[in-house]
């Protein structure tokens, strides 16, 4: 029996669905972080529930081959980077069978074939986004949180984000301290700044900084865009107010106090404006890489009548139109509905309508309508599709459906509710967004079923 505090030397068999590593003591599994398969190690149990346990390796008798040094020197730390202990190619490899094992265990695809994950040629520094949390340990701290808490690690150079982020941390922090601006304490509500929000064009290298704070008011708005406006690169300074006592990162009201409201990136030849509460890729190397796979499953020739569902500020239904006679994106988001019609302007593209509304009550609406669909592109949050909006998504009956997703288990889930009701995936393809973390983005295929049970 396993028990807390009790010391074990084990063999690390596999991974979990987070990077774990999974040991099992006659088949009680115990799961251990930063630790590899085939390695053994010695381990503290820190707890011995039921079904499963949680060890913490405290060494490793037998290294795996696949064992890297973390260019990070928080990488264990920081519930950012849980797999940089981890060889490039190895976390290729790792995600694609993690989409393979979802899509058979959650979806029942025995038989399905997964494409090598397309990976980076430099796999750090590419993300255009960082949400720092500011606290308070004597003195104003800011970094990433610890993993499963919020409890903040004090680093300012992240491996996975802009280089610039470490210039602008520290302008944004001595401004802090030189104002003696308080920082927010979750457990008491009380405290002024939240966060501290960095985008970056990756190809135009603007920069945009959001200051989030606890109020409906900021005096020191001035010394802010003082603190900045001259700093290379920044076109946006803005403050964003958010009193809730919730985890939610931004309010809904954003006020620029320096330069534009937004900044402005690419991807391929399209120009987007990026806002501070704007949905945008992380990684536009890779996203590029994704929707390049998306369209080559979509074939389309110029005729086709496509919707884009969870459609965003129209990344996607931008590329869409290109190749299509017609594209229809939907969203929920007023403003990024506005987002998107605006970028559809700015790149002269006059064969995408916007529609704000639920995905699934707008699909309710086209059947009812009796439209044509050929191709339906769907992009959900990482919760996947709603049941509604499968339901009608049938009833459309398109031929294929291209389902990009952030959370494979859920997109597996909503596979196997497709194939049980005419759709069969045809191809695959795990895309590497996010090296360095257990997450991986998939674009996936699907293509209705003739009543012969061959595909169309």
């Amino acid at each position: 029996m396993v028990q807390k505090n009790q010391k074990l030397v084990v063999e690390i068999v596999d991974l979990s669905s987070e990077g774990a590593g999974v040991a099992k003591v006659d088949g009680y599994p115990i799961f251990v972080k930063d630790t590899l398969v085939g390695e053994k190690v010695e381990i503290l149990v820190l707890r011995a529930n039921k079904n499963y346990g949680f060890g913490k390796a405290i060494n490793i008798i037998e290294a795996s081959s696949d064992r890297v040094e973390p260019k990070c020197p928080v990488a264990s730390k920081c519930g950012g980077c849980s797999i940089q202990h981890m060889s490039y190619d190895c976390q290729l490899k790792y995600k694609k069978n993690k989409v393979y094992q979802n899509l058979k265990r959650i979806g029942g695809f025995d038989n399905i074939e997964v494409e090598d994950t397309i990976g980076m040629d430099e796999p750090f520094y590419y993300r255009n986004k960082a949400q720092y949390p500011v606290g308070y340990d004597k003195g104003i701290i800011t970094g990433f949180y610890a993993a499963n808490s919020h409890r903040i690690i004090d680093f300012d150079n992240c491996y996975i984000g802009s280089k610039r982020n470490r210039e602008i941390l520290n302008i944004v922090k001595n401004f802090i301290v030189e104002n003696n601006i308080t920082a927010y304490d979750e457990t008491t509500g009380r405290g002024i700044v939240r966060h501290i929000l960095i985008r970056e064009g990756h190809f135009t290298g603007e920069i945009m900084v959001c200051l989030i704070v606890n109020g409906s008011k900021f005096k020191y708005k001035t010394q802010l865009a003082e603190a900045l406006k001259d700093v290379e690169g920044v076109k946006s300074v803005s403050v964003n107010y958010n009193t809730t006592k919730s985890n939610v990162i931004l309010g809904d009201k954003v006020e620029t106090v320096y330069g534009s409201d937004f900044i402005i990136d690419y991807i391929g030849d399209l120009k987007f404006e990026i806002s501070p509460l704007s949905f945008f890729q992380v990684n536009p190397v890779q996203t590029q890489k994704l929707y390049g796979k998306a369209l080559e499953y979509a074939d389309l020739n110029g005729e086709e009548i496509v919707v884009d569902a969870y459609c965003g500020i129209g990344t996607i239904s931008l590329f869409l139109a290109q190749k299509a006679k017609m594209v229809y994106g939907v969203e929920i988001v007023p403003q990024a509905i506005e987002d998107a019609k605006k970028n559809a302007k700015n790149n002269k593209i006059d064969n995408a309508e916007f529609v704000c509304d639920d995905a699934g009550k707008y699909m309710v609406e086209l059947v009812k309508k009796n439209t044509h669909l050929d191709v339906v592109f769907v992009d959900p949050p990482r919760k996947g599709c709603s049941e509604e909006f499968l339901e009608h998504l049938i009833q459309a009956s398109p031929k294929e459906i291209i389902y990009i997703s952030c959370d494979v288990a859920t997109q597996a889930r909503d596979a196997k509710y497709l194939n049980e009701h005419g759709y069969t995936i045809t191809h695959c393809q795990p895309v590497d967004m996010f090296p360095h973390t257990f997450h991986v983005e998939t674009v996936v295929l699907l293509s209705h079923k003739k009543p012969d049970g061959h595909i169309n």
